[in-house]
């Protein structure tokens, strides 16, 4: 297996790398009383669920039907739950979903990749789905997480209006902060609905994003052998 970039071919270990305390857009969020919800940059106070279900039977007139008709006067409720469900990664804080780590006490120092974690999302510009995969990679710098925490901190972050690129840049960096591996790699393939369902209409086309941290970022060699395992 690539060790490193560098001629000897051995991958450093503390070799200085500056492992930044970068915390991405919206990677911590506290439920607060009240209803209020605190994300990095926002500070939202949630209505009750019968504001929200009078807002989707709104939205039913407005799109032009009875939201009283037979077949949609509980259409409100059950958009309401779906909703409770679709964003359900407001509720969570993908910080402390890592915070349980094992100490490596065998030395294992080499990559870790959980691959194609299936997500669903939605954009945060139509509200239309994003249906993807991640494959997230770390260097342990002497700690390790269960692989199901990788897989939930993708959750988490998908379950919330998202754009792929901050996604990317979200799950990269809140494992980079927590874990402080000696490097990060998340690559994500998805479609997104919001072009292919409405706009161009263009079929078949999926969107890649990567966010690279320490040794992935600087190291050809380690880069490569991450991008490899993708599929």
């Amino acid at each position: 297996m690539a060790k490193n970039g560098n001629p000897g071919g051995s991958r450093p270990r503390n070799d200085g790398i500056k492992l930044t305390r970068e915390t991405a857009v919206g990677s911590r969020v506290e439920r607060l009383k009240s209803g209020h919800l605190k994300e990095k940059g926002t500070d939202v106070t949630r209505p009750s669920r019968e504001e929200a279900e009078a807002a989707f039977r709104t939205i039913i007139r407005w799109a032009g039907d009875d939201p009283d008709r037979d077949g949609l006067h509980e259409t409100p409720s059950r958009v309401a739950r779906a909703f409770e469900e679709w964003f359900h990664g407001y509720n969570d804080d993908p910080e402390a979903i890592l915070k349980k780590t094992f100490e490596e006490i065998e030395g294992y120092d080499e990559m870790i990749v959980l691959r194609a974690i299936r997500f669903e999302s939605y954009c945060e510009h139509h509200m239309a789905p994003i249906i993807g995969q991640a494959w997230v990679g770390y260097i342990p710098n002497g700690r390790v997480v269960g692989i199901s925490k990788l897989a939930r901190v993708v959750e988490v972050y998908a379950k919330r209006l998202q754009i792929q690129e901050k996604m990317t840049a979200q799950i990269a960096n809140t494992i980079q902060q927590v874990l402080q591996p000696h490097g990060v790699g998340v690559v994500i393939k998805a479609e997104h609905h919001c072009m292919t369902t409405r706009g161009v209409h263009k079929h078949g086309t999926d969107m890649v994003t990567s966010r690279m941290l320490g040794t992935f970022r600087d190291s050809a060699i380690t880069r490569q052998e991450f991008l490899s395992m993708v599929e």
